[in-house]
């Protein structure tokens, strides 16, 4: 059993070793924009397979050690029954028969000692080798996520610069665009040329408003005079109006 143990061992290192190997790379070479959680799933399925193996493994360490435990307490058992034995062998109450066989048991008993403690050794080598490797995939695991986390939050990082220099391109298409229109809208060219046109419209307008206007100011002068003449006459004594209007005033 020794020698089944200790092959089995091998085999287990050797296969979880090259595992581990290719679990790094994918860990090494992990593309946050390809990689799914069915990567994560995997990982952790290994690490759960190996979790259930060593536990079978600490099952079957845990069985050798109380098999050599029992043997040894059954060993000094009956080592303590020798002298009731003889004394029992001399006095005639047990056959010797009976004696030898005891003899024969507790001698085999003690020679498979050596062997259940090898056996009891092996299984605690083993079970310490899944437990290594159970500690390296849970370190793996966690390795694992801290780089998915990583690496996606760099990927957001670049996305929201892309989208930032995405804004800034196109507001600088946009003022280029206000540019070319500003100087080249054909659009634009009407419009100041119309603004242009009812500018002269209304220069020409006021021209004729202030030559038809110039007669009615005059109008509106004389009959000033007339009134001021006027006022002034009314407040004239009847022979001063009459000496002003002969010229003797």
């Amino acid at each position: 059993m020794s020698s089944g143990w200790n092959l089995t061992a091998r085999l287990v290192a050797k296969h979880f070793s090259a595992l581990g190997d290719k679990i790094s790379g994918v860990i090494a070479n992990f593309d946050p924009e390809t990689a799914t959680e069915a990567d994560r799933d995997q990982l952790r399925s290994v690490l759960q397979d190996s979790a259930q193996k060593l536990a079978k493994a600490r099952a079957d360490f845990a069985k050798e050690q109380k098999d050599v435990v029992d043997l040894k307490t059954l060993i000094a058992t009956d080592e303590k029954a020798l002298e009731t034995l003889a004394a029992r062998l001399a006095a005639g109450t047990i056959s010797e028969a009976t004696v030898t066989v005891f003899c024969d048991e507790l001698e085999a008993n003690k020679g498979r000692v050596a062997q259940e403690e090898q056996e009891a050794a092996d299984a605690r080598e083993f079970m310490t080798e899944f437990e290594e490797i159970v500690k390296q995939l849970s370190q793996q695991l966690a390795d694992f996520d801290a780089a998915a986390k990583k690496a996606l939050q760099t990927l957001a990082a670049a996305e929201a610069q892309k989208d930032l220099q995405a804004a800034r391109q196109a507001r600088q298409e946009q003022l280029a665009g206000f540019k070319g229109v500003s100087n080249n809208s054909n659009a634009l060219s009407a419009l100041t040329r119309r603004a242009e046109k009812v500018s002269n419209e209304a220069a020409g307008m006021k021209i004729i408003t202030d030559i038809a206007q110039k007669p009615l100011d005059q109008a509106a002068e004389i009959a000033a005079i007339r009134k001021s003449v006027t006022e002034v006459a009314s407040g004239e004594t009847a022979l001063q109006r009459l000496q002003r209007l002969s010229g003797k005033a």
